[in-house]
């Protein structure tokens, strides 16, 4: 017995009649946010560079995979075979310049083909944009990221980095006209024009917005409890430091990452 097939028939046993109580519970929209934090565990530890634990993550993100298409076995839907039926055959459909005769020597026209492809497939001619198909429930920066790739290889797109960045002076230029109004809602929407062009920038630069956000977040949850350790070992509590000497711990925080 391979370890894939051992896997799906532990999932088998885990929703059998003798099974477990809780997984013999679960629905497709149980296991949602399941899913959704296997993700991002994963892109954690992929952050983290550990080796092992990408390992276990990735296995965790199987299981989940695994269990939905369980639950949809039982539904008579469809089983994991099916899924992985699918997938190949999609793979080897999509890159026909490595499993057929077609010669696509850069990345780029790999992306444009694959466009053109999926315009092809069963269900796709009921979309109507091409920005279809990217999903609401993605977290917004990555949202926003993927439907401007897909503007861009239709041409949609800025000749040069600069320009976006004029654009973004003049975002920043309109956000700031819009607090010496203190309008609430105009506030917000300039605001989010700010966020979608820095989000432009990362795409024209090669930066994942999302990855850039998420260790900064990072580096701020390491700074910031650096200086609740400095504070501990003083005797002190943060509400009584000032912003000054807070302010002081957070360089030496930051000299500490550089040495």
């Amino acid at each position: 017995m391979n370890k894939f097939q051992e896997l799906v028939d532990i999932m088998a046993r885990l929703r059998g009649p003798d099974g477990c109580p809780w997984d013999k519970e679960q629905t497709s929209q149980s296991l949602k946010p399941f899913l959704v934090e296997e993700t991002y565990e994963v892109l954690e530890a992929i952050d983290d560079g550990s080796p092992d634990k990408i390992k276990e993550e990735l296995g965790d993100l199987l299981f989940q995979v695994v269990f939905h298409a369980r639950l949809a076995e039982e539904r008579g839907e469809f089983g994991i075979e099916q899924v992985l039926d699918g997938i190949a055959a999609k793979m080897i459909r999509r890159h026909p310049h490595v499993f057929g005769d077609k010669d696509l020597k850069t990345s780029q026209e790999v992306l444009v083909d694959w466009e053109l492809m999926k315009k092809t497939e069963k269900g796709y001619e009921s979309r109507k944009s091409i920005l279809e198909g990217v999903p609401k429930e993605l977290p917004a920066l990555i949202r926003a990221h993927r439907l401007q790739e897909r503007a861009a290889r239709v041409g949609f797109d800025w000749d040069k980095v600069e320009d976006v960045s004029a654009k973004l002076d003049e975002e920043v230029s309109e956000f700031k006209q819009t607090l010496a109004h203190k309008d609430p809602s105009r506030m917000e929407d300039e605001l989010g024009d700010i966020f979608f062009v820095l989000v432009n920038i990362a795409r024209f630069i090669g930066v994942n917005p999302e990855d850039a956000l998420r260790k900064t977040i990072s580096k701020f949850i390491s700074r910031f409890q650096y200086i609740e350790e400095q504070a501990a070992l003083s005797g002190r509590e943060l509400s009584d430091m000032t912003l000054g000497e807070m302010d002081n711990l957070w360089t030496q925080a930051k000299k500490e990452e550089m040495s």
